[in-house]
């Protein structure tokens, strides 16, 4: 009875692996950390919370790479609902989309109520790879969010622990539960990266022109 449970728990184990992994084969390989469980990815009913977090801010990350390729500064997001469903995800598409509130936040925000028929977004959680600003703050705020979960924080305009503490202000109707430095390396990282390179272009394009 014990040996048959143990080999239907490894075949359960095995199939959720197979459907986990194509979340993760999109990472670099170092930023990669997979964490393999018996559920399937939109259930993570078996994974800690830490874990769990960990799951969906690596799927956030996903999303800002993705706004990398397009020259946007690559922050990403994703939403769920209390049940572990993922309702939306997106990158940065200020440039893209020629909107400045084209924020990952506010995108999500706004394809998750689309989707659901309801601008309250009650019971959902956010991950975000950086520390909202202002704007994505207060929307968070007016949409309910019931808990927050960013990675690196944003030391010029991070409005959640940063500055004025939007999230979770006395001053407001409303607190969102926060969780902050998730993966906060790994996002940290890919901003890092991404103005490196920025400033290594500018450099290299000034030197063009004075040689010119």
């Amino acid at each position: 009875m014990v040996s048959a449970f143990i080999t239907t728990l490894d075949l359960i184990t095995s199939a959720a692996m197979m459907q986990e992994i194509s979340v993760f084969s999109r990472l670099p390989d170092k930023l990669s950390q997979p964490i393999f469980s018996i559920c399937t990815a939109p259930q993570l009913k078996f994974f800690s919370m830490t874990e769990t977090d960990e799951f969906w801010m690596r799927e956030a990350i996903c999303a800002a790479l993705e706004a990398e390729k397009l020259n946007e500064v690559p922050i990403g997001a994703c939403l769920i609902d209390n049940q572990g469903n993922l309702l939306a995800v997106a990158g940065n598409r200020t440039i893209t989309n020629n909107d400045p509130t084209a924020h990952a936040e506010i995108l999500v925000l706004r394809e998750a109520a689309a989707r659901i028929g309801n601008y309250r977004l009650l019971g959902t959680t956010v991950f975000t790879t950086i520390e909202p600003c202002a704007m994505c703050a207060g929307a968070l705020v007016n949409a309910r969010v019931q808990r927050l979960v960013f990675g690196a924080k944003d030391e010029r305009f991070g409005a959640v622990e940063t500055f004025f503490r939007i999230c979770d202000s006395d001053f407001l109707n409303h607190k969102i539960e926060i969780v902050a430095d998730v993966l906060a390396a790994d996002c940290r990282k890919l901003m890092q990266n991404f103005f490196r390179r920025k400033r290594e272009i500018q450099k290299s394009t000034r030197l063009i022109d004075n040689a010119t």
